[in-house]
């Protein structure tokens, strides 16, 4: 009897073949393929802070394991965590949330995933402004959306301006997500632009509004944050605030993210999370409690360091032929502008026509890892991490510099 074999390629679901690698874990993993091989890679492609998880939060995850919290905790997160939240919102944003108005995931990604898994049907649209995160999109086109994409130039600072919102809205529009400071540009929104934007929507009831907060505490320049639905409080109904820990409290390994939106919402993403991965880690929980409510003098120690981390990449961009950027605002990344590179030929005779060979030709030749503006929906740029060691910065710098001028 003959077997007729079947790749299991060809039975995976469209969802998942459509599905495009994440790349911004594809040059870090290069980098460190790279490493392994004994090359000195400087890695400027991850959006991940140098830092130790301070000892304090550390301490506090050993004693809850000392104390044997190691059991299923609620599916959307322990009550005195919920609650620890809620005082977060109030106390530093100015936002009113009921433990039943927060979720707790496995980092701030899932509880995006989870938003557009709770309110999208195949079609409906979600308004991106480019550059934007890689995940956004991704997450949208598995929940059956369709991510719209709005172009914002430097030349208006990478931000979303109201004319531009009002135009990409249509009757299948089901959210806006807004993410300020931002990844990978470090574009702020200042209160007067987040109320530009309220305006808009305010005559859009049915359209819900996602804030990404997560870089809020890395900010520059006396910039003071804010967020959306504090700005205008006639979008808290159906505005969903999204926070973690990474990037705050060094946590990125902990993976914990929360959100605090509308409750019939908020009860709908427990739901999925419930049938999908139930609670994240009891370890991690009692963690970010001890983190939300305990010393937090850490914080402005830490943004002093990514300030003069920020300075110095400028600077040294600034100084290197074919390369430009701005001073970004906030987070730790910097949006550098490579088309002065386009067109300029390598040793080997190839030419490098767009920001992903520009990529590719700073790891082979320059062994540096960055991520091309392409990945963020917004070209010819590339996107420096500087969440890293200042020698590596500078180390990382010249090497680049000597690899642009190689070119002709």
């Amino acid at each position: 009897m003959m077997m007729t074999t079947i790749s299991v390629e060809s039975l995976l679901s469209s969802r998942v073949s459509n599905l495009a690698p994440n790349p911004i874990s594809v040059a870090n993993e290069e980098a460190a393929r790279l490493r392994r091989k004994r090359q000195q890679i400087t890695n400027f492609s991850i959006g991940e802070p140098d830092f130790e998880t301070p000892e304090h939060i550390k301490e506090a995850g050993m004693a809850a394991i000392r104390r044997g919290e190691t059991r299923y905790t609620v599916p959307d997160g322990r009550p005195d965590l919920k609650l620890a939240i809620c005082e977060k919102f109030s106390r530093e944003n100015g936002l009113e949330f009921s433990p039943e108005q927060v979720t707790v995931g496995a980092g701030a990604k899932q509880v995006i995933y989870n938003a557009m898994q709770a309110t999208l049907d195949e079609g409906d649209e979600v308004v991106i402004p480019a550059p934007y995160w890689t995940s956004y999109p991704e997450i949208v086109l598995l929940s059956g959306g369709c991510p719209v994409f709005v172009e914002c130039p430097s030349s208006a600072g990478f931000k979303l301006t109201p004319a531009q919102l009002s135009a990409a809205l249509s009757p299948r529009t089901k959210w806006v997500i807004l993410n300020s400071p931002s990844n990978p540009s470090g574009a702020t929104y200042t209160p007067a632009e987040l109320e530009g934007l309220s305006e808009v929507l305010l005559h859009h009831p049915k359209v819900l509004v996602l804030s990404d907060d997560i870089y809020e505490h890395i900010l520059y320049d006396d910039f003071v944050f804010d967020t959306i639905s504090r700005i205008e409080p006639g979008l808290e109904g159906r505005t969903l605030v999204v926070n973690g820990m990474s990037k705050t409290y060094a946590m990125t390994g902990w993976r914990l993210g929360y959100g605090g939106g509308p409750r019939e919402l908020i009860s709908a993403m427990g739901n999925i999370q419930a049938q999908a991965t139930s609670a994240p880690c009891s370890i991690s929980q009692a963690a970010a409690i001890t983190a939300l409510t305990g010393p937090q003098d850490e914080i402005p120690v830490r943004r002093e360091i990514f300030r003069e981390r920020r300075d110095l990449m400028v600077e040294r961009i600034g100084s290197v032929s074919g390369l430009a950027c701005t001073r970004p605002s906030g987070a730790f990344y910097v949006y550098v502008d490579c088309s002065g590179v386009m067109g300029r030929r390598t040793r080997k005779g190839a030419t490098l026509n767009d920001d992903v060979g520009v990529a590719v030709y700073l790891l082979q030749e320059a062994q540096v890892a960055v991520v091309p503006g392409a990945a963020f929906g917004l070209s010819p740029f590339l996107r420096f991490s500087y969440a890293t060691a200042t020698k590596a910065i500078e180390d990382g710098c010249d090497r680049i510099a000597q690899a642009l001028d190689a070119l002709t």
